[in-house]
């Protein structure tokens, strides 16, 4: 192994995570939801199954749970759920109308637990994941390489994708005071929930 293919993978994971897919959707409707500290907690989520998914593939674990289309078929489908599930919730939120004032939120373990178990949940079951682990993340491997290489690859990955998120968490809450006005934040939850709803659908109907 080299430092060169350490670098091109890392320029491949900051251009594949740049492209929104289903932890965009999520963070952004918790963060506008629930602030900076519910957003940090779902992307703390993402980052934790991230990382486990990472580890798993790096010991062969989810090489077995590939081959044993059940049980991915089961993964697959339980992310298709749990997308439309967190869509459909947002454009109730968008017909409904009714949010609570910003002083209003407050942080509590109750909120934390929630909002880290929707990010995990979100990410776990997104069979992609797997994939990327084990289909793409070798092809900047060596043959041969030490676990220790694939396991720094594979955690590079979610420590860049988490720092993504803090940023657009950062971001997003900067503008929170705007974003939540109620026509803007009716119009984000419905845009939102389209979104999560449309990767729903894509993961329902892609072949994996």
């Amino acid at each position: 192994m080299s430092l060169s293919r350490y670098g091109e993978f890392l320029a491949f994971a900051i251009v594949l995570i740049l492209i929104p897919g289903p932890n965009f959707g999520v963070v952004t409707k918790n963060t506008l939801v629930g602030g900076r500290r519910r957003g940090s907690w779902t992307a703390l989520g993402i980052a934790t199954s991230n990382l486990l998914q990472g580890t798993a593939a790096a010991t062969g674990l989810s090489a077995i749970v590939l081959r044993a289309q059940p049980v991915f078929q089961a993964i697959k489908w339980a992310g298709v759920a749990y997308l439309a599930f967190l869509g459909v919730q947002a454009i109730r939120s968008a017909v409904r109308g009714q949010y609570a004032p910003l002083d209003a939120d407050q942080p509590s373990p109750a909120m934390a637990l929630s909002s880290w178990r929707q990010g995990f949940l979100s990410n776990i079951t997104n069979p992609k994941i797997l994939v990327f682990y084990l289909a793409v993340l070798p092809q900047f491997l060596t043959p041969g390489a030490s676990l220790g290489w694939v396991l720094l690859f594979a955690w590079t990955h979610a420590v860049v994708g988490l720092a993504y998120l803090l940023a657009l968490i950062t971001g997003l809450h900067g503008l929170r005071s705007v974003l939540l006005r109620r026509k803007v934040r009716r119009g984000l939850d419905a845009t939102t929930g389209a979104l999560l709803l449309g990767f729903s659908t894509r993961l329902a109907t892609e072949h994996v």
